[in-house]
């Protein structure tokens, strides 16, 4: 048994029949990480003999079971605060800072049995699109090492595709799971905000930001996602819901189901592959009973201005708290206070959280908040609205995940500008805080994974990944390896 080629409930379903052992699976795991995570550096920290060490006791503890995924080797993106395991949000300010505590995230997934591999490379402080702004060196593309892996939560992506974990739980302030999913081939979900905790997710953004999970398949991510749901008293913003029952729910019956295609998403500046890749997707949906019809959405050409605006003004006082006083990197020879924070700042952040912290406190100051920021809460709230009157005509939209498929490495890092315009699909749904999903669609011609994105109305995530399951079930996209192979 080829254990890198299972999804992982496929894997779970193995453990649980005593095909495989826990221990097994996590050694599997270990060494092709130690074979393959060089090239591609989608991992910061490993945590090889507690890992181990993990997996004998979960062992021991198999036959009290009750979750699919239990004994499943799996991995966090590095904003995630893991309790006595390093968490550098990528950043040099955040250097070997340990967190004293676990995220909510990370206690649940454990609860139910889950097997950490380590933290996963990032965009630093999540702010990117190609996850090349890490301190740590950029995350290579499985499928081309000359090309990004997407980002904000490239090391997720690219470490899911090339099977060195067979799930992942990253972040997405504006397209940051769903992105990399796209370029890497493989699932992932950005749930309604306030569904998952965000307790112990370092922020970028508070009013965007959430945690979802990276899989193989919808079947894989709505795994995780029933586990991650749920009201939490530590997150003032997490919400109570009727959660539970995602994966038992994937039917694949679509029939009547209604889908809207946004044709504002179709227009200029979109590749040419990626838009029949998609259509194509939508002919799939309609083959298994679905009704699709075009619908206007003109608003969506403002969201990646106001989303720039409100995210990079949040991150302007988020990260305000590192300042060489409490934890993380300090500078050395400095002269005063003053210039501890001055130096520790300058020295500990990249070009991409410099930019972002300069941008975030001009839109927020005197003689520009009004011009700026409130316009663009104004929009977001338009957005909002928009969203809305759509979901009264359809039950879900599908649009591109990305204007084209993964750059080359550099390409846009000198761009900022093209950078933020690759979001241009995605950063609505967060300004909306609705659940939206990549799936793959295809390949273009140089053999680079198309994804297609499904957009949600509120707590709509059991509408996006049945669609998503039944998309899957006529094709074998998400099946498809970097090496040229399949998944069993």
């Amino acid at each position: 048994m080829e254990l890198s080629k299972l999804t992982a409930l496929e894997l779970g379903a193995a453990i649980h029949r005593g095909d495989v052992s826990i221990p097994q699976a996590a050694q599997a795991a270990l060494d092709a990480i130690g074979a393959q995570g060089g090239a591609l550096n989608c991992y910061l920290t490993v945590t090889g003999e507690q890992t181990l060490a993990r997996a004998e006791q979960l062992q021991k503890g198999l036959k009290h079971a009750r979750s699919p995924l239990y004994g499943v080797p799996m991995a966090w993106k590095d904003n995630i605060c893991t309790k006595g395991v390093r968490t550098t949000c990528a950043s040099r300010i955040l250097g070997d800072f340990a967190p004293p505590y676990d995220a909510t995230a990370v206690e649940r997934l454990e609860a139910a049995g889950a097997l950490s591999l380590g933290k996963l490379n990032m965009d630093e402080f999540a702010m990117g699109s190609t996850s090349e702004t890490s301190c740590f060196g950029p995350v290579r593309n499985p499928w081309d090492l000359t090309r990004s892996p997407g980002g904000s939560s490239g090391g997720a992506a690219a470490a899911v595709a090339a099977g060195l974990g067979w799930y992942a739980v990253g972040s997405d302030t504006g397209g940051s799971i769903r992105q990399p999913a796209a370029y890497c081939g493989v699932t992932g979900i950005k749930p309604t905000y306030g569904t998952v905790s965000r307790y112990g997710l370092i922020a970028y953004a508070s009013s965007l930001d959430q945690m979802g999970p990276l899989g193989r398949d919808a079947a894989d991510c709505a795994a995780v996602l029933d586990l991650l749901q749920g009201r939490d008293r530590r997150d003032a913003t997490s919400l109570d819901g009727d959660y539970g029952g995602l994966l038992s729910s994937l039917t694949g019956d679509v029939r009547g189901l209604s889908v809207g295609v946004p044709m504002e998403c179709f227009g200029e500046g979109l590749d040419g592959e990626v838009r029949r890749a998609v259509l194509a997707a939508a002919e799939v949906l309609k083959g298994r009973g679905a009704r699709v019809a075009e619908l206007s959405f003109p608003v969506l050409k403002y969201a990646v201005p106001a989303y720039y605006i409100i995210a990079s003004a949040e991150a302007s006082s988020n990260l305000s708290r590192y300042d060489g006083v409490k934890y993380g990197w300090r500078a050395q020879d400095y002269d005063d206070l003053t210039d501890l924070y001055t130096k520790t700042r300058t020295q500990g952040f990249g070009l991409e959280a410099k930019r972002r912290i300069l941008l975030g406190t001009f839109v927020l100051s005197s003689g520009y908040y009004d011009a700026y920021y409130k316009k663009a809460l104004q929009v977001k709230a338009a957005i909002k609205a928009a969203f809305d009157r759509a979901f009264h005509q359809c039950d879900l939209l599908l649009t591109p995940v990305a204007p084209t498929t993964a750059p080359k490495l550099g390409e846009n890092l000198g761009d900022p500008l093209n950078m933020y315009l690759s979001d241009i699909y995605t950063v609505s749904v967060n300004l909306a805080g609705l659940p939206g999903l990549s799936m793959p669609c295809g390949f273009d011609s140089k053999g680079m994974p198309i994804g297609a994105q499904l957009i949600g109305p509120h707590f709509g995530e059991g509408k996006l990944l049945n669609a998503a399951h039944a998309f899957q079930m006529d094709t074998d996209y998400h099946r498809q390896t970097p090496e040229g192979g399949e998944r069993a």
